[in-house]
């Protein structure tokens, strides 16, 4: 197992080992505020010591012991929340390593210490295990496959034959894409039930949600397909004339059919990863350059902003596209997230990030504060990034703050169950064994500035 790293204000690792061989490295936050996430409480003044990836014990100030030589972090004042996940990110799809790990360098200097790539790529498996022995700092990955879509699936032994092989080459889950109709769907769905390989992602519109539902979606993203189940005469509108999840059928939505979509999904037990910053932030009828202006656009390409605002002037130019409408189609996405929400349905952060005005890490903030907007409380927004996460994943000891649990763990300057951008005030991130002060997490972000 790797030794605990102390990351000092430079990217210089040095070896925190007990300096007189007394026992294991401790790092201990202390007179911390903790936010453990079992229950919506603040545990104040609060000891919390960390050794070998694990939390070994949390309690009073002054009521815990831990080892003369133990890395003190000063927790006065501060907020101790679980490491966050985002679980629709992009780890870019290339034969390149270098460019994957300054995406995963991003997440993490944000916090976000557990991830789940949606495009799959062969070398993200060779990621996975170099993250997993420590030759990589970076989030937790789990991994999807190649994507499955109309243009790689064009028959049904196809796809059977797609799982089959994704399932071998040892990734997490498989990627569902447009383009897909009822023969090759069926084929894919039933294969991955038999091998027991979740699959998530994208309903494909010749699908539609009810088939999504039946065949067992381990997660839907995007909320894909669940407006268009809204509207009566889907077909006869067309993908075309339906829009990008939606956006032009919206307005004709008969949204009396939500509480028989949302108990179809609970009874499935079927999760939801809204990325409700593409709506928020693509949709939206603002110009590009209220997004490109923030500073945290200085982690991306120029080539990538350039695409992004094309992408952006393109939909506010499409002569369909009406601002008021898409107001009011923002407005029932909102909605839907509301009531997953109170109706049982889980919810995973998840932002799919870098897309359009989404920077690695900074946007799962911006996707939290679009949930709370949604009517969540910033409780129940954090659990969609912590608590839920570790549920979906069957993760006993992750998602909060416990004895016994991983120590992924987020230092806050401010409390953000009483405002939920507070989570941007990060003043450290441990994951695992490696603790990344403030200093150690801006010169990390120093390094990956484009321009």
């Amino acid at each position: 197992m790797r030794a605990l790293v102390f990351l000092a204000t430079t990217l210089f690792l040095f070896s925190c080992q007990p300096k007189n061989n007394t026992g294991q490295p401790q790092v201990v936050f202390k007179s911390v505020n903790v936010i453990p996430m079992d229950q919506e409480r603040i545990l104040e003044n609060q000891d919390v010591v960390v050794s070998m990836g694990k939390i070994v014990a949390v309690g009073g100030s002054g009521q815990v012991t831990y080892n003369d030589d133990a890395t003190i972090v000063d927790g006065t004042g501060k907020y101790l929340i679980p490491g966050l996940a985002e679980m629709h990110a992009h780890v870019p799809p290339i034969d390149d390593m270098e460019p994957m790990k300054d995406v995963l360098s991003l997440f993490l200097a944000k916090g976000i210490t557990t991830i789940r790539g949606m495009l799959g790529h062969p070398l993200h498996l060779e990621l996975r295990k170099k993250l997993e022995s420590g030759e990589v700092l970076g989030p937790h990955f789990y991994t999807t496959g190649p994507s499955f879509n109309g243009n790689t699936v064009k028959t049904a032994e196809e796809g059977a034959k797609r799982v089959r092989d994704q399932k071998a080459a040892g990734y997490d889950y498989l990627k569902m894409h447009p383009g897909l109709v009822p023969e090759t769907f069926a084929a894919i769905t039933s294969t991955a039930n038999e091998l027991g390989i979740p699959f998530v992602g994208h309903v494909s519109f010749d699908v539609g949600i009810d088939r999504a539902i039946e065949a067992g979606y381990s997660s839907i993203d995007h909320m894909d397909g669940i407006v268009e189940a809204l509207v009566p005469n889907i077909k006869e509108i067309g993908e075309e004339g339906n829009g990008l999840f939606a956006i032009y059928s919206s307005p004709l939505a008969d949204t009396s059919r939500i509480p028989e979509i949302i108990q179809g999904l609970k009874e499935k037990d079927i999760w939801m990863v809204p990325t409700q910053s593409l709506a928020e932030r693509w949709m939206f009828p603002a110009e590009a350059e209220e997004h490109l202006s923030a500073p945290e656009m200085k982690y991306m390409s120029q080539q990538v902003l350039d695409n992004w605002r094309k992408t952006k002037d393109g939909l506010l130019a499409d002569k369909r596209y009406n601002a008021e409408k898409v107001r009011d189609y923002i407005a029932l996405r909102r909605k839907l997230i509301y009531e997953c929400q109170q109706n049982g349905v889980g919810i995973l952060l998840g932002s799919d990030a870098p897309q359009i005005f989404n920077v690695p890490g900074f946007s799962a903030h911006h996707e939290l504060k679009y949930l709370v907007d949604a009517g969540l409380t910033p409780f129940e927004a954090l659990q969609t990034g912590t608590i839920n996460v570790a549920d979906y994943l069957n993760k006993e000891n992750a998602g909060m703050i416990q004895a016994g649990a991983v120590s992924d763990l987020v230092l806050l300057d401010a409390n953000p169950l009483e405002d939920i951008t507070n989570t941007q005030a990060i003043e450290a991130v441990m994951i695992g064994e490696t603790y990344l002060p403030k200093e150690t997490i801006d010169a990390m972000l120093q390094k990956l500035v484009k321009h």
